[in-house]
């Protein structure tokens, strides 16, 4: 569920009019519902009480301090894949022992930063990690946690682009080389091998692939014992899919009650990296229709939002609902069929292609729904354009989260030679 609902024909956010928004901000507008974030960490969080989770939040879904800051301060912990996302999720006070640290490809200034501040553990994706990790750790001398990725071999029926539990993707590492490294532990005297971690991908809608992955990793933790390993974490990763058009994603509560037979014979604390579940149907982009535009053969609504701002349409042939902000008589009456494009010079800039829409005009204001996960955060500065400013509704009040970028800001850190400026 979320917090995004028509009233009185006018699409609202909580207890406030998005078109409101629009004008007030300006477009594109990045629109967060605060409570639909919470409620979905918290329904999570009661699902997976029975095995005293801890949820870890994946920072890289959206990586807003806000968003971070709510949901560190409601006992979250985070995901982080990379050094700023390091940065971020200390800026907003996330507790180190709260932090895992994921990625296939670290550097040691990143394992450095991320050893000295104390962190729950890393996520280990291959053996010449580990031995890069044991080597800074030995330089420091601290002894970090580690959490083997490993890579189960299990179809997540998602995009392939975001898919990652198969042995032809680049995460994880397989068990039979898994199962020699935790055996081999000894070698590396400066970390503590001391969890396993799978994630099999993402926008995964059945529990099939999920209970696939547990069971084999089950029985791999029941294999070690047996040689006398003993582990204490288990990361079971994040994937829950969320509803964009027709999809019928699993709940909370049934994914926990699918799973937790499984997660209790381990014996071991369980930790979880949910990003879209969270944020995904929390968040809206809103554009404004530039112009409306009719060839022989299509009809193009051209919008003042384009792949740099939502990238998904674009790289996994993403569907979002698109809604106007301003219902007109009857519902959806009079559908015409158009594409929905941007103003970014690529035939790929596209938010809905062949879509049933209200009849719009110039000037009317749309919401691109569902794109509070992977939306802003893989938006980019492509054709020179700012990027949009975002905004979080809390009940009735409104908090600018992020500034509009300026001119300025595109040109920030760049410099021109003295040379070229005949000095």
């Amino acid at each position: 569920m979320h917090e995004f609902k028509y009233k009185n024909n006018h699409l609202y956010c909580e207890a406030v009019k998005v078109e409101d928004l629009a004008r007030r901000f300006g477009t594109p507008l990045y629109v967060y519902s605060y409570r639909t974030i919470i409620d979905h960490f918290f329904k999570l969080q009661s699902a997976f009480r029975p095995v005293d989770a801890l949820v870890c939040y994946s920072v890289k879904a959206n990586s807003n301090l806000a968003i971070l800051k709510g949901l560190v301060d409601k006992g979250a912990g985070l995901d982080i894949v990379s050094g700023g996302e390091l940065f971020r999720a200390l800026k907003v006070e996330c507790p180190p022992e709260k932090i895992v640290y994921a990625s296939v490809g670290k550097t040691e200034k990143e394992i450095e930063e991320a050893v000295r501040k104390g962190i729950l553990f890393f996520n280990v994706e291959s053996l010449p990690e580990l031995e890069s990790i044991n080597r800074v750790s030995r330089m420091l001398g601290k002894v970090p946690r580690i959490a083997i990725r490993i890579n189960p071999d299990v179809e997540a029926g998602t995009h392939k682009f975001i898919t990652t539990g198969k042995l032809t993707n680049k995460f994880g590492i397989d068990l039979k080389s898994a199962y020699k490294i935790i055996l081999l532990r000894d070698k590396f005297s400066y970390v503590n091998i001391c969890g396993l971690h799978i994630h099999i991908g993402s926008q995964i809608t059945s529990p099939g692939p999920f209970v696939a992955a547990i069971k084999k990793i089950s029985a791999f933790i029941l294999e070690l014992k047996r040689k006398g390993v003993s582990l204490e974490y288990l990361n079971i990763g994040g994937g829950l899919g969320i509803v964009y058009n027709q999809e019928t994603p699993q709940t909370a509560q049934r994914y926990a009650r699918r799973i937790l037979p499984y997660l209790k014979k381990t014996g071991l604390k369980i930790i979880l990296e949910p990003g879209r579940f969270i944020v995904g149907n929390a968040g809206i982009l809103v554009t404004r229709v530039l112009y409306v535009k009719e060839s022989s053969k299509k009809k193009f609504i051209i919008v003042n939002s384009g792949m740099n701002d939502l990238i998904r349409p674009a790289l996994y042939g993403a569907y979002h609902k698109i809604l106007p902000l301003r219902l007109q008589g009857r519902k959806f009456a009079a559908l015409q069929k158009a594409d929905v494009v941007g103003p970014i010079c690529e035939s790929g800039d596209f938010l809905a292609k062949e879509r049933k829409l209200p009849k719009v005009k110039e000037g009317d204001f749309l919401a691109v729904m569902s794109a509070g996960a992977y939306g802003f955060s893989m938006s980019s500065n492509y054709n020179s354009r700012c990027r949009a400013e975002e905004v979080m509704v809390v009940g009735d009040r409104v908090f600018v989260i992020r500034k509009r970028e300026t001119f300025d800001d595109l040109i920030r850190n760049e410099k021109i030679p003295q040379f070229l400026l005949g000095l």
